[in-house]
């Protein structure tokens, strides 16, 4: 593995089009939800790839500065904001904040969407029957409800702008149907429905929206051990788990004018664990 998950991003190569860098994101500002490891990387390869200001947001203040910290690195400006994404005020006054930056946010990536210490605590994956009403309503929230709140506060501008970018990420439990994750699953697929709607309704007015679903991925800043990599590679035909510099790469290439005529899509980003027609 040539970096960890967690390094800094260097800008990639170009994609060069009558020597334009199509993947160049001019100065625009973005908000990345969700500032772990996976949103980390991906607001810096946002930095790194030429956004303004970059706003990052999470339930937990340290994971909103060190994800600041890494799109500094990057060179490019960062908020960091603690934020609820399951309520409405608190996404509103994550909307005023941002609106006091240089310029206003023309690329939302929904990217939180994993219940609080979900890796450390895995009580909620269970079967449909053994699962009650009062352990949907957090992912049904934050998968859901906390994707239609951030779109609704920060779409107006991008409407207004004519060029706008949501690319939201969920998961091949929402596409496929995994065992052990009914609600969970739910909240992914309405969150892609969502999007569906959403393209045909502001594409016209150059805005696009777009899904990744997602695969297993390391999320730990330590490599996987030989022999947990042996035991992932059983289920990957590309032989491991996705890293969250693989998210990045897919979110910058939908934020960017290389994807300008792609919206309404579902993207499985999951090493062939299941395919796509």
């Amino acid at each position: 593995m040539d970096r960890l998950p967690h390094c800094p991003p260097e800008r990639g190569p170009v994609v060069d089009v009558g020597g334009v860098d199509l993947l160049d994101l001019q100065g625009r500002s973005a908000l990345v939800t969700g500032a772990g490891l996976v949103g980390r990387e991906i607001a810096a390869t946002l930095a790194a790839h030429g956004a303004g200001t970059v706003v990052v947001c999470d339930l937990a203040q340290g994971n909103a500065e060190e994800a600041a910290d890494a799109v500094r690195d990057a060179g490019a400006d960062a908020l960091p904001i603690v934020t609820d994404l399951t309520d409405r005020a608190s996404v509103g006054r994550l909307a005023d904040a941002a609106r006091a930056t240089a310029s206003p946010v023309q690329i939302i990536v929904n990217n939180a969407g994993m219940p609080p210490g979900s890796f450390e605590d895995s009580s909620w994956v269970k079967t449909f029957a053994d699962s009650t009403p009062e352990e949907w309503e957090p992912l049904i929230r934050l998968n859901l409800y906390g994707v239609l709140y951030v779109t609704h506060a920060f779409l107006g501008p991008m409407l207004e702008a004519g060029w706008g970018r949501v690319v939201t990420l969920i998961s091949d439990a929402g596409r496929t149907g995994d065992p052990h994750l009914a609600a969970y699953a739910a909240a992914k697929a309405g969150a892609a429905g969502f999007m569906r709607s959403l393209a045909t309704e502001v594409g016209g007015r150059g805005v696009t929206a777009n899904c990744v679903a997602l695969g297993t991925l390391w999320r730990s800043p330590s490599p996987p051990s030989p022999e947990q990599l042996q035991k992932m590679a059983r289920r990957y035909p590309l032989g491991g788990p996705g890293y969250p510099r693989d998210v990045a790469a897919i979110v910058l290439f939908l934020a960017s004018d290389a994807a300008r005529w792609i919206t309404g899509q579902v993207y499985p980003l999951n090493g062939g664990y299941s395919y796509a027609l």
